[in-house]
């Protein structure tokens, strides 16, 4: 069962993707490797017997979805939290409830939103619950799950890989939401064909991007005297204008590009390593343009400092030795008499250091000498007993004064 809060939620307002929910197996899009007949996922879920696991993929595959099918689907007592807004206090919490649960017989799923965001010292405090069977952890999570969690937490879960839908499995899902009632069911909208698949292509395997987007095409659409709602062509390419690239700046998704265009230049394939550079810069990666001096209008290098990339151009008679994308000549981005004056400046400051370092090491060597002369003169003058006497009685008279 799921816990349900006081007051029951309505549709009103709600985005279309949340309406559109899917609530059983049959209802859910994508996920055949996983979810089909015979798959092991499915036989767990249809057998209630569920283990401890990790839901890893990128947004709008079902991640959230799929486990509140499971809770719909299971009798143990179900509960939602959230990596975002929780703290180790709230998992103590939810720990104490599921302790108390186990020792009445009743078994609780505890799902984990977002769970990479929770740091080493939260997701350690899940193990001992896992260990001893007072929960079954269902998580997902966006980042690979070797690097986010806890090697000892990860241990004890199977990780089941989320892949994005496919252009036809998404056609599919729009499809479903003009003629359900929970979507636009209730109201007659027409689409021009071949809207559905541009959606859906738009959308790039994220089922909730396709139903946001159609939620916004259908609402700013024209609406007909005899009440039917026609979108044009035109509101359709406003709303397609601009697509939202899966991309992050630490995370996997950053790897796998750089991978993607390190390989594409191994394999001295400039449009496909053109191609991935452009998937970076257009999703935010900052770049340096060093334009040609002599040609103001051309850009001479191009330089990523975040992700230690550099292309970078030669004038004649510059040759790389071996593979052009393993080497990179920094003198070969700068004017080479500018370069020169630079090295003979750099060389003269280490000289002048040298010089500097020698002449106060010799400085120090005179002054132990002169210290060493001083200390043999005096020291036969002097009687170092009498001297630590006379220090202690005045040091004893001076205390004895009344404070």
């Amino acid at each position: 069962m799921i816990q349900q809060t006081l007051f029951g939620e309505t549709d009103t307002g709600r985005p279309l993707a949340s309406r559109m929910r899917p609530r059983t197996l049959e209802e859910f899009e994508g996920q055949r490797h996983l979810l089909g007949e015979g798959k092991v996922l499915r036989q767990l879920i249809d057998g209630d017997r569920v283990p401890s696991m990790v839901f890893w993929g990128p947004p709008g595959v079902g991640k959230t979805t799929l486990a509140r099918i499971i809770a719909n689907r299971t009798k143990a007592n179900f509960i939602d939290f959230s990596a975002v807004t929780s703290g180790i206090k709230e998992i103590k919490e939810v720990m104490q409830t599921a302790e108390a649960n186990r020792r009445f017989g009743e078994q609780t799923i505890l799902f984990v939103d977002e769970i990479h965001r929770f740091n080493k010292a939260q997701q350690d405090a899940f193990l001992p619950f896992v260990e001893k069977g007072s929960i079954i952890l269902i998580g997902a999570t966006t980042e690979n799950p070797s690097f986010e969690i806890n090697s000892a937490l990860l241990s004890r879960c199977k990780v089941f890989v989320l892949h994005g839908l496919s252009a036809g499995e998404l056609t599919e899902l729009l499809r479903r939401a003009l003629t359900d009632p929970r979507g636009f069911g209730g109201r007659r909208v027409e689409l021009a064909e071949g809207m559905l698949e541009m959606i859906a292509n738009f959308a790039n395997g994220d089922a909730r991007t396709a139903l946001n987007t159609l939620e916004m095409v259908v609402l700013n659409g024209d609406i007909l005297p005899d009440g039917s709602t026609v979108v044009p062509m035109e509101t359709l390419e406003q709303c397609i204008s601009k697509k939202s690239l899966l991309y992050d700046k630490h995370g996997e998704e950053h790897y796998n590009l750089i991978s993607a265009l390190h390989k594409s230049m191994r394999n001295s394939d400039p449009d496909a390593a053109v191609y991935w550079l452009a998937r970076m810069l257009e999703a935010g990666e900052d770049v340096l343009a060093c334009r040609d001096p002599l040609r103001p209008a051309e850009i001479a290098h191009l330089l990523i400092p975040a992700r230690g990339l550099a292309f970078v151009t030669t004038g004649e008679g510059v040759r790389y030795e071996g593979k052009p994308y393993r080497r990179l000549r920094v003198d070969a981005m700068a004017e080479e008499k500018l370069t020169r004056a630079e090295k003979a400046h750099l060389r003269f400051i280490r000289r002048v250091r040298r010089a500097l370092e020698e002449e106060a090491v010799a400085s120090l060597k005179r002054a132990k000498r002169g210290h060493d002369a001083l200390e043999a003169l005096y020291r036969p003058c002097v009687d170092f007993d009498a001297v630590g006497a006379l220090c202690d009685a005045e040091i004893a008279r001076i205390g004895a004064y009344p404070v």
